[in-house]
């Protein structure tokens, strides 16, 4: 919805007439609302409303700030002034369009939105108003019952399908001062690869701010050769979303699997809770925390306890680019004595964003760090064990067709380690199709 409505607004600033020539404080006001500072822009003009209501310059900039900030009343207020004096400036009848949609007057909406349509805009604005109207049904609709699901295939290529050293030796000083030969199997195997996946989802509204929702998504990914490094993982959920004004809070109950060459690796279970915070039409923060039982079907003595807790912040262009951040603490903790020195605490960054090429195709791209410290020492490296793990992603998706995407990626990894078997690096190149529903 969010990028509907850049869209929107870029082409009604192109294709629709400007309001009424501007003075030195709606020019500065103008500026700021240029440069994404709705709040220092509200602030500028809310002072002046009582002698300048009626002026449809500056009544539509104290709505637009409005928006900016959330204030969704206000900027009825000021818009619906604006449209007394000017009944035909469709960016005014656009804007009050969006703050009625965030106020719940979804049918008002709807209306405004088809009105601008109809007064000949150009092409790109007008299939831009269509995505809006889109949105403003998918809004209406959250009182009803939902369902919606995805099929994705994807081929490629991986230089490290079993995440293993890129090295034929390592030195084990708790075994021997002589250098081990790893195993085919041990060391880093590259491979071509072809991969299926599906879910869906579903959301039942239980009240005007309450719905339960669940989902069950499954991967199976298939290599050329490497047959015993075929991996296939499941996951399904269930929870509770509660909606308030600008706050959303979210608890999900999960369980999930990954089955390595047809026979059961690991499971796990567990909790994750989230609140969001929309600050405004730009910003939005929120905070994350989330428990999970690791259980290692052939390996018992690696069963643990997983923490991973955070916040997460992201930032919305007027062009529809996106720029997110994440800081987050994570932990485990094994279940038996023995293995203490397999748990760890660490701390992790990520970043990461998009913007729209053009109307079909979206550039995306991100970059991640966690460092962790491992709880005791290795036994076979006398060491206390330390990684550091970069990762960077990039692709396009491009929408060829109504809920067909193609989506070109390379991804990069890179563990830095003081235990020899733990250091690797890895590049993914893959290309994927998918069809939402």
């Amino acid at each position: 919805m969010k990028r509907a409505y850049c869209l929107l607004s870029a082409g009604l600033l192109l294709g629709v007439s400007s309001v009424a020539q501007a003075d030195s404080t709606t020019d500065r006001a103008h500026g700021l609302l240029t440069g994404g500072q709705g709040r220092a822009a509200f602030e500028l003009l809310e002072p002046l409303e009582s002698e300048r209501a009626g002026d449809e310059n500056y009544d539509f900039l104290l709505g637009l700030a409005a928006l900016e900030i959330g204030q969704n009343t206000r900027a009825v207020f000021a818009l619906e002034r604006v449209l007394a004096v000017n009944p035909g400036n469709l960016r005014a009848r656009a804007e009050i369009g969006r703050a009625y949609l965030a106020l719940g007057e979804v049918e008002t909406a709807r209306q405004e939105f088809e009105n601008v349509r109809k007064q000949g805009v150009p092409a790109d604005v007008s299939l831009t108003l269509d995505r809006y109207i889109a949105a403003a049904r998918r809004v209406e609709d959250r009182s009803k019952p939902s369902l919606n699901g995805f099929l994705e295939a994807q081929i490629g290529y991986d230089t490290n399908v079993n995440v293993g050293p890129n090295k034929n030796s390592v030195v084990i000083p708790g075994l021997s001062s002589t250098p081990a030969i790893l195993s085919p199997d041990s060391k880093a195997n590259r491979d071509a690869f072809g991969s299926l996946a599906g879910g869906v989802g579903g959301r039942l509204p239980l009240s005007e701010n309450l719905a339960l929702l669940a989902g069950v998504n499954g991967t199976t990914r298939g290599n050329q050769h490497k047959e015993q490094f075929d991996i296939a993982n499941y996951d399904a959920n269930a929870g509770l979303v509660f909606t308030s004004g600008q706050h959303v809070a979210t608890l999900m109950a999960q369980y999930g699997g990954v089955n390595v060459d047809d026979r059961k690796y690991r499971s796990v279970g567990g909790l994750t809770g989230q609140w969001q915070y929309n600050i405004d039409a730009r910003n939005q923060f929120s905070t994350f925390v989330q428990y999970g039982k690791l259980n290692y079907e052939r390996e018992k003595v690696r069963d643990a306890d997983r923490w991973v807790a955070g916040a997460a912040y992201a930032y919305l262009w007027r062009d529809a680019a996106v720029l997110f951040g994440s800081l987050y603490g994570v932990g485990e903790r094994a279940d038996a004595d023995i293995a203490r020195y397999l748990g760890f605490n660490g701390l992790g960054i990520r970043l990461g964003g998009k913007a729209n090429l053009s109307e079909k195709t979206t550039l995306f791209g991100g970059a991640s760090f966690e460092y962790r410290r491992h709880l005791e020492t290795d036994p076979s490296f006398l060491v206390t064990r330390t990684d550091q793990q970069y990762g960077l992603v990039a692709g396009t998706t491009y929408a060829f067709a109504r809920e067909w995407t193609l989506t070109p990626q390379i991804s990069l990894t890179a563990n830095r380690s003081n235990t020899a078997l733990n250091e690797y690096h890895r590049a993914i190149v893959s290309l994927a199709i998918r069809r939402e529903f």
